[in-house]
C-alpha cells in the first residue's frame, strides 16, 4: 500500500511539473513573440506601452508587460461603459417616463440618444406623442448634474460630429444634418435653415457651382455658408443644446409639423408615470462599439444613472460603479467620461482584461460577438482580414495614443482577453496598429 502511494505521489508530482513547465514555456514563447514584434520595433521602443494577455478559461496571464501601469486608453474607455450598459439597461432602452392626463402628455426624458436619430426608424416616444394627440409638456429634473462637455474634452473640436453635446433629451443625435440635393440645401431639423440659426438665406451661394462649406459659431447656434474649392455634399454639425433650450425649440418645431404643441417645465421630483421603452439595448451598443460612437457612449452612462440613481450624473454613476460592479480592479482607474475623449482617463491593461473577463463570464460569447466588431469590421476595417472571426476588439485613438483591447481565439481554440496600450508614440496610428496586428496574428497562429 505504501509503495502504491509512493508511485501515485511520484506521478502526481511529475504531472504537476509538466504543467508548470508547459505554463512557463507558454509565457516564455509569448514573451519572445512580444519582444520580436513589439519591443524591438522602433516605434514601440520610443513610446510607453503595456500589454496584458489573459487565458479566459484558466483565468491566468500568458503575458503581462507593464500591465500594472496607467495609460490614457482613448476609446477603450467604451469597454467599461459598454459593460455597465449591458448590466443595467436591460433588454430595451428607457425611452422616457410618461404621464398622460386629460389634455396633456407629460414626458420626463431619460437620456435616450435614439430619439429622432436617423439610425433608428422606429420611434416609440414620437409614436406615443402622435397617438396621444395632446399638448406635450417636457419635465426636466432639477436634480440632474452633468455638463454638455465631459471633463478634459477638446472644446475646439466643437464643430466635429464626434463632439455632440450631452443632454437629458437628445434630438437627432444632437446634430444638424445638412445635405445639398435638387439644387437646394436641406437640413434636419429644418429649422436650422431659418433665423435665428442663420444670418441670411443660405441659398445665395448654392448657385456658385455648389462649392461651399458650412460652419457654426463657437458660442451660439449660428450656421454660416462659406466659399470652397470642393463641391458640398452633406455634413453634420453639433448644435449647442443650451441646457436643453435648443432641444426644446427643435422638438417644438418637429411637433408643430405634426399638429401638436409642446412646452417645457422643471420638476424637482420625478414623474410618477409609466416608463416607455425604446430601442433594443444592443442595437445601440453595437454602433457604440463598431463605429466608436462617443455620443451613444456618453448618453449610455446618463441613462444608467437615471435608472439607478434617479437623476443623471456621469460623475456620480462612475463613482457608484467603481465602488460596486467594477470594484476590485487590479489598479483603481481614473475614469472621467463614457467615451474616452478625455485625456484625464487612466486605466491599466490589467484593468481592461479584468473587465473583459467579467463581461464574458456574465454575458457570454454570443452577446459579445453581437456587440464587439470583429476583424475587418467597424474601426477594425482593413485589419485582421484573414482572421476576422477570431478577434473581437475595441480600438482607441487620440494623438499619440493607440489602444486595442478585446478577445482573441487562437488556432487551437483557446480564448484570450488582451489589452495593448501605447502612449506618447511619435509615428502614425496606423503604423502602431499594424505592428499590434502582427503581434496578435503570430500569437494566434502559434497557439
Amino acid at each position: 500500500m505504501q509503495q502504491q502511494r509512493n508511485v501515485f505521489s511520484f506521478w502526481q508530482g511529475g504531472l504537476w511539473l509538466i504543467l508548470l513547465l508547459t505554463s512557463c514555456s507558454t509565457q516564455w514563447q509569448v514573451q519572445k513573440i512580444a519582444h520580436r514584434q513589439l519591443a524591438k520595433n522602433e516605434a514601440f521602443d520610443k513610446a510607453h506601452w503595456g500589454v496584458s494577455i489573459l487565458a479566459v478559461d484558466a483565468n491566468k496571464y500568458w503575458y503581462d508587460q507593464n500591465g500594472q501601469k496607467y495609460f490614457v486608453p482613448a476609446s477603450n474607455v467604451k469597454i467599461p461603459t459598454c459593460y455597465v450598459a449591458m448590466k443595467h439597461l436591460g433588454d430595451r432602452l428607457p425611452g422616457a417616463m410618461v404621464l398622460e392626463t386629460a389634455d396633456t402628455l407629460f414626458v420626463q426624458p431619460s437620456g435616450d440618444p435614439s430619439f429622432l436619430h436617423p439610425d433608428f426608424s422606429v420611434q416609440p416616444l414620437l409614436q406615443k406623442m402622435r397617438q396621444a394627440n395632446k399638448h406635450v409638456a417636457l419635465a426636466y429634473s432639477v436634480r440632474d448634474r452633468f455638463e454638455a462637455y465631459g471633463s478634459g474634452w477638446s472644446w475646439d473640436d466643437y464643430q466635429e460630429p464626434y463632439l455632440a453635446e450631452r443632454s437629458a433629451l437628445p434630438l437627432y443625435g444632437n446634430l444638424v444634418y445638412f445635405e445639398a440635393r435638387d439644387q437646394r440645401l436641406h437640413a434636419t431639423p429644418s429649422l436650422a435653415l431659418r433665423p435665428p440659426f442663420c444670418k441670411e438665406p443660405m441659398m445665395q451661394l448654392l448657385g456658385s457651382g455648389g462649392k461651399f462649406t458650412l460652419s457654426r459659431s463657437q458660442d451660439e447656434n449660428l450656421f454660416s455658408i462659406n466659399r470652397s474649392t470642393k463641391p458640398f455634399g452633406k455634413t453634420s454639425i453639433p448644435y449647442k443644446t443650451n441646457k436643453g433650450v435648443t432641444n426644446f425649440i427643435f422638438l417644438q418645431d418637429t411637433l408643430q409639423q405634426l399638429g401638436l404643441t409642446a412646452s417645457v417645465s422643471l420638476r424637482s421630483e420625478p414623474i410618477k408615470g409609466q416608463l416607455l421603452l425604446s430601442q433594443p439595448t444592443d442595437s445601440l451598443l453595437r454602433p457604440l462599439m463598431h463605429r466608436s460612437d462617443n455620443f451613444f457612449a456618453e448618453q449610455s452612462l446618463l441613462m444608467v444613472s437615471q435608472r439607478l440613481l434617479g437623476y443623471m450624473s456621469d460623475r456620480a454613476l462612475i463613482d457608484t460603479m467603481l465602488a460596486s460592479d467594477l470594484a476590485g480592479l487590479p489598479q483603481p482607474p481614473r475614469w472621467v467620461d463614457g467615451s474616452g475623449l478625455s485625456r484625464y482617463n487612466l486605466f491599466t491593461p490589467q484593468d481592461m482584461v479584468t473587465i473583459l473577463y467579467r463581461m464574458q463570464r456574465e454575458f457570454g460569447w454570443e452577446r459579445i460577438r453581437t456587440i464587439f466588431p470583429s476583424g475587418n469590421e467597424g474601426t477594425l476595417s482593413g485589419y485582421y482580414v484573414s482572421d476576422s472571426a477570431s478577434i473581437y476588439a475595441k480600438t482607441g485613438t487620440l494623438s499619440g495614443v493607440v489602444s486595442l483591447s478585446g478577445f482573441l481565439q487562437t488556432k487551437k481554440g483557446k480564448w484570450l482577453a488582451f489589452s495593448v496600450m501605447v502612449n506618447n508614440h511619435q509615428t502614425t496610428a496606423s503604423a502602431i496598429r499594424r505592428q499590434i496586428e502582427k503581434f496578435l496574428v503570430e500569437l494566434r497562429s502559434r497557439y
